[in-house]
């Protein structure tokens, strides 16, 4: 097996010379990298879940800070994070529940068992509500007094007592990283499978006739409205171009060569369609916090027009995309801007150049955004692999991929 510290490195220089590209393939190689590096990890017999948690966080902030505005990538480090806690509380829990059953036999079989104090209340509760950060087994023995944590046993007994302990011990430790493996495959199937989840809603929200408008040339829009043309219904998409970059041409090929009727149009030409549209479909880079959108720079355009016309605005986006992070936050202002030569050939700048200075600088200056924000209230509807929601409900579902002490690990890798 590949040292996984060289994978860490790999991946790394991988995500800084932006040889990775998009979301969906960023989360999903880094969930097996983080898959990998949790099997060849040595958990010591206590605290495994924090030892594993530091282990992770520390790979973690290194992965972000190789490319900041890919945000999937601190998507799936916390949602892994949080897998951590969730299987660390559930093996506790079985540990307690099965401590309580143990005390409950003994006090039936023995009469004298009123004076060694049985598993406190205290550190029962404190299991079950401190969900965040559960106890270790082992803290919650230590919650005991001596008596109840070493009963009196002969030597050879405790012996056989302590060894049984050890072996509980690494069979907890092996259990959870199983455990926790296990998550992941799942989290990296829920990845690869979010187009087809997302595409079968396509013949709840696409009907006969309709005109459908889009930007960005996103995988996710095109396999749903594929989708929605299987079930026989006939529509017509029109296709922003998505300058500089012109994504939209090779987007309208190819839902063309697929049968669907399309057609092209430019960017500023939104404004004078829109009132055509019956509805807008488009992808995301990102979702935050507050249900608004990182996306395809031209997409807030896109959006105003569509608030103006009053056509819904709805917008494709698996679970790995939603961020527990809000907008203001200083690494999601972080833009990434593209080359000038998409929007300049750098032979025109020779003609632009201030030599009376007598230093050449250039009189033009290119700006080449690659992402817009377009904000929860204009948006209608977020369709994900868990079905459509309103933005004022994607705060109560990222409360169920991620722990908020975790939501800070990407403010310290960018501090």
């Amino acid at each position: 097996m590949p040292d996984v510290h060289s994978l860490v490195n790999e991946f790394v220089t991988k995500l800084n010379k932006r040889q990775i590209e998009g979301s969906k393939t960023t989360a999903k190689l880094t969930a097996e990298l983080l898959r990998s590096f949790i099997s060849q990890q040595r958990l010591p017999h206590s605290n495994q879940a924090g030892a594993l948690i530091d282990a992770v966080k520390a790979v973690g902030e290194k992965l972000i800070a190789a490319k900041p505005v890919e945000l999937a990538v601190g998507n799936v480090v916390r949602r892994v994070l949080h897998i951590i806690r969730e299987e660390d509380l559930s093996l506790t829990t079985a540990a307690v529940g099965g401590l309580n059953l143990a005390s409950e036999s003994d006090d039936e079989d023995d009469t004298e068992q009123d004076d060694h104090p049985v598993l406190s209340a205290t550190a029962v509760a404190a299991a079950a509500r401190n969900a965040l950060r559960p106890p270790s087994l082992q803290t919650l023995l230590e919650d005991l007094p001596h008596s109840a944590a070493a009963p009196h046993t002969s030597s050879s007994g405790g012996d056989s007592e302590g060894k049984s302990k050890s072996a509980d011990k690494n069979t907890m430790t092996r259990k959870l990283k199983h455990n926790v493996i296990e998550a992941v495959n799942e989290l990296i199937q829920e990845i690869s499978t979010c187009h087809e989840q997302i595409s079968e809603q396509a013949v709840e929200h696409i009907h006969h006739n309709e005109v459908i408008l889009t930007l960005g040339g996103s995988q996710t829009v095109k396999e749903f409205l594929l989708a929605a043309k299987e079930t026989k219904r006939s529509f017509r998409v029109f296709v922003a171009e998505g300058a500089p970059r012109y994504q939209g041409h090779a987007f309208a090929k190819e839902l063309a060569t697929s049968g669907l009727q399309t057609t092209v149009i430019t960017d500023s030409a939104v404004f004078a369609m829109i009132s055509r549209v019956n509805m807008v479909i488009v992808g995301a880079h990102a979702v935050m916090a507050n249900g608004g959108v990182i996306a395809p720079v031209g997409l807030n355009m896109v959006a105003l027009a569509a608030k103006r016309h009053a056509v819904p605005f709805v917008v494709l986006a698996g679970v790995h995309k939603l961020c527990p992070l809000y907008p203001h936050n200083p690494e999601v202002l972080l833009n990434e801007l593209k080359s000038p030569s998409e929007l300049l050939d750098f032979g025109e700048f020779s003609d632009c150049l201030d030599f009376g200075s007598g230093t050449g600088s250039p009189l033009i200056h290119v700006v080449n955004p690659a992402f817009d924000y377009v904000p929860p209230n204009l948006v209608s509807l977020f369709i994900t692999d868990t079905g459509g929601h309103n933005p004022s409900y994607i705060y109560r579902l990222i409360a169920d991929f991620y722990s908020p002490d975790d939501v800070v690990l990407q403010r310290k890798s960018a501090s």
